[in-house]
């Protein structure tokens, strides 16, 4: 028997009917839930799941791709994940080879081929509203990430899109200072440590190819870590020199092809992170700000979701 076929879709996005066009010929009957600005997608993927869908398609941003594969986790359902990446980011869709700008490319996945099983990451924090508790399929943190999501204009990334991201890139730097903190790593006696960036990835490639975790694998059970320290102008430009040209610009047109790292970044690999900030800081996840906070932790959950 074939799989029954969800899709969750965002109509801010796109429409019904543009997805409509877009399935194969012969698709056959296909179940249709619609996400609202209060809910991007968990509520919808839970109906989707309690109808019986073996297979559920997120159709949106990474807001509701990280929504629906949020819900598939928490419901240790054997539903596969498909992914039509509609948003300005589209992060895990680029990391796991997901046709961008194709939208039946896209689509087709719901009726055929292979499924892998991916890891998320899982954020636990207090913040202004409250306890949080959420999944993350790309990357998690605090600083310069963080603030670029908060000061971003809204009105120029529905223009431009990712680029968007660039304009408000002088902004964040001015927004962001260094900060004290511990962080403990897999049940080890808390470090002292400082920086402005903190990034806890499941994957590590983001818009245009930058790359900032070289070593980030979606399916290997670790999450890897970046910690930026740049001070001063020199060490800026060294930064953003690493990741935007030579781990972004240069190796999208083939100019190299091994990620440089900056002398500012420090990396590692962990599978539970406990933070605890000296001063409260956003924290975000797949783009979303979700407030500030002065303490959190990362878990990975292996091969949470099977994606196709």
């Amino acid at each position: 028997m074939a799989d029954r076929i969800a899709i969750v879709w965002n109509p801010s996005k796109t429409s019904r009917e543009d997805l409509e066009t877009a399935l194969p010929e012969g698709a056959g009957p296909v179940s249709w839930y619609e996400t609202t600005p209060e809910d991007p997608g968990r509520g919808a993927a839970g109906e989707a799941l309690a109808a019986g869908a073996g297979v559920v398609v997120a159709a949106g941003g990474d807001g509701t791709v990280r929504a629906v594969a949020e819900r598939l986790a928490e419901e240790e359902s054997e539903a596969e994940l498909v992914i039509v990446p509609l948003g300005t980011g589209n992060l895990l869709a680029r990391n796991l080879g997901v046709p961008v700008g194709d939208l039946a490319g896209a689509l087709g996945r719901a009726f055929g081929g292979e499924s892998r099983a991916i890891d998320l990451g899982w954020v636990e924090a207090e913040v202004e509203d409250g306890p949080v508790s959420r999944a993350f399929a790309v990357i998690a943190g605090f600083g310069i990430d963080a603030h670029m999501i908060v000061e971003t204009d809204e009105d120029l990334k529905s223009k431009v899109g990712w680029l968007a991201y660039v304009e408000s890139l002088g902004r964040a730097l001015s927004a962001t200072e260094v900060v004290d903190f511990t962080i403990a790593v897999d049940g080890g006696e808390p470090e002292a440590e400082s920086g402005h960036t903190l990034m806890v990835g499941n994957c590590g490639t983001l818009q245009g190819g930058v790359t900032l975790l070289p070593d980030a694998d979606p399916a290997d059970g670790e999450l890897d870590l970046l910690l930026l320290s740049a001070e001063g102008v020199g060490q800026w430009l060294d930064t953003l020199r690493s990741f935007v040209w030579d781990n972004g610009i240069r190796r999208l047109f083939g100019g190299g092809d091994k990620a440089r790292s900056a002398e500012t970044a420090a990396h590692a690999r962990a599978r539970k992170v406990v933070v605890e900030l000296s001063r409260p800081r956003v924290l975000e996840i797949d783009g979303e700000d979700l407030g500030e906070t002065s303490a959190f932790t990362i878990t990975v959950r292996p091969a949470a979701v099977r994606v196709r």
